[in-house]
């Protein structure tokens, strides 16, 4: 069967050793792709959790400067979200660490 395009796309996206990525083997399956991906993923989250930590309190600040308490709510909701947001996060680190221990397999 000719490839689609003349362009075999399993060659095109089959990882090689010394082609593109330096350690290949670790995107041989799944879990080798998630080990690389969760620990960006908890980087850009808490980067993210600090932006609104910020937004949040400046939101605040603000509302209290202009003595309006809508604006305060707003910033209070904000805050409250955001470290709901920050447990959910840290608690899932911890469940993956717990996975860790229990089936052996290193995930981070």
């Amino acid at each position: 069967m000719k490839p689609l395009l003349a362009i075999n796309w399993g060659e095109q996206f089959w990882i090689k050793p010394g082609q593109g990525i330096n350690e290949p083997d670790q995107f041989q399956s799944l879990g080798g792709l998630i080990s690389v991906i969760l620990p960006n993923l908890y980087v850009l989250a808490g980067l993210i959790l600090l932006f609104f930590l910020i937004f949040g309190g400046v939101t605040i600040i603000l509302g209290a400067g202009n003595n309006n308490p809508d604006q305060m709510a707003k910033g209070k909701k904000i805050l409250t979200t955001t470290l709901i947001g920050f447990l959910v996060v840290f608690f899932s680190y911890w469940v993956i660490q717990i996975l860790e221990i229990v089936t052996g397999i290193p995930i981070f």
